[in-house]
């Protein structure tokens, strides 16, 4: 998710690839075995080789479960998702150790995301924290919203899409940011995480410091 150059001397570790699933046009779901801890929310660094410079991608599943999966998509021109796109089963990828604050908990929140920045939510949410959470997807079309028919499920209407492209059942036509303005009575006492590019998490920011939400409830992670 996140692309980063890492910091100088970083460490690096071998890990095997299970699967590099495209699961939408251009967006791939990559597993590989788990065997370290981490706090859902985290990031890690991944590199083709260990001489490269990382590339920070946040983790998107569970503290408990037995891969690690990588939500990615393909940016033209990127310096590595494009040969990310091509590994296959067997094959050899270098990681760093897990690390960052963004982190979720067992508290009332909102998770708002807009496209792959679902991922750290879909990890909070594979780690038994998504009881109490609304969740928030923003995407351009509807083949974009990862992961929904697992959330929808599980949410019901705690699972808001908001698509700016398309139109369909359930989905809340416009962006994010749309659907924030137009909401009435956000709780000022809950957290409100975001995810996405630098330019929906400040006008998310904004919008909810405009209904009153304080600053230190909003919690960011942004992605470029």
């Amino acid at each position: 998710m996140n692309s980063v150059e890492s910091k100088p001397n970083v460490k690096f570790k071998s890990v095997t690839i299970i699967s590099n699933t495209e699961i939408s046009p251009n967006v791939f779901l990559l597993s590989f075995k788990r065997d370290f801890t981490f706090r859902a929310g985290q990031v890690l660094g991944l590199a083709m080789a260990s001489t490269d410079d990382a590339r920070l991608y946040s983790i998107a599943s569970g503290e408990n479960d037995p891969n690690i999966d990588i939500l990615y998509n393909i940016k033209p021109g990127g310096k590595l998702t494009p040969s990310l796109a091509e590994l296959r089963t067997d094959d050899t990828l270098w990681i760093t150790v897990p690390f960052g604050s963004y982190a979720g908990s067992s508290e009332p929140a909102y998770w708002i995301a807009a496209g792959t920045g679902i991922a750290p939510f879909y990890s909070m949410y594979r780690s038994g924290m998504g009881d109490n959470k609304i969740m928030i997807h923003g995407s351009r079309t509807l083949d974009a919203f990862y992961f929904s028919d697992k959330l929808n499920n599980d949410f019901g209407p705690r699972y808001i899409r908001c698509c700016s492209q398309q139109e369909g059942e359930g989905v809340y036509h416009g962006r994010v940011t749309q659907y924030l303005e137009q909401s009435d009575n956000l709780p000022l006492d809950q957290k409100y995480y975001l995810c996405g590019s630098a330019e929906m998490v400040v006008e998310c920011r904004e919008i909810l410091l405009s209904k009153g939400v304080p600053f230190s409830n909003v919690v960011a992670e942004i992605y470029f």
